[in-house]
């Protein structure tokens, strides 16, 4: 019996969404990504160009960071930091204005993704200039896994001693046998 080579799958391209769109039609390059289980647009951002795409994004609408955070795709690949942004003013304006199930009351809500190598210090830009709400979101990604917001007003550990060495988090993190708290008594 001879054996039918397979063809292999061809990679479905993401259709890109309402954000997406917008986000072209001003000239920003990003990457499309994969809508998550609830159906929010997610886009990639370079480190880069976030603050400019955030800002653009706030200039249209998004005026609220529900979510900042981060997490650690796994032991030598990349750490990720996300936002997460909802056009608030809008959801608040449409409340109460006709059936709650339509598309009209929907709320416009994107999440930006930002890559960074583990390799290098990995940076990207402050994002509190922008949401005053970023203050300790960015400081906990920082403390948990070790990405420095450079521009940020106050930034040290919020949730470790300022003495603690690694970045818990991350899955490549070896925890100590012990920690010796000092100035304890």
């Amino acid at each position: 019996m001879s054996e039918t080579p397979s063809t292999p799958p061809v990679p479905v391209v993401p259709e890109p969404g309402p954000v997406s769109r917008w986000l072209n039609q001003q000239g920003f390059e990003h990457q499309l990504l994969d809508p998550d289980h609830l159906g929010v647009e997610v886009i990639g951002v370079e480190s880069m160009f976030l603050q400019v795409i955030v800002a653009a994004l706030k200039a249209d609408g998004f005026d609220y960071l529900q979510c900042q955070g981060g997490y650690d795709e796994g032991p030598g690949k990349q750490l990720v930091c996300f936002y997460h942004l909802v056009a608030m003013a809008e959801m608040v304006a449409k409340m109460g204005v006709g059936d709650s199930s339509s598309e009209a009351a929907k709320v416009r809500e994107v999440r930006l993704k930002v890559f960074l190598s583990r390799e290098d210090t990995p940076s990207l830009p402050s994002i509190y200039g922008l949401f005053r709400g970023a203050d300790w979101q960015e400081r906990e990604t920082f403390d948990m896994f070790g990405i420095n917001f450079e521009g940020h007003p106050h930034p040290k550990r919020l949730l470790m001693p300022e003495d603690w060495k690694g970045w818990p988090l991350r899955k490549d993190y070896v925890q100590p046998d012990f920690y010796e708290m000092q100035d304890a008594y």
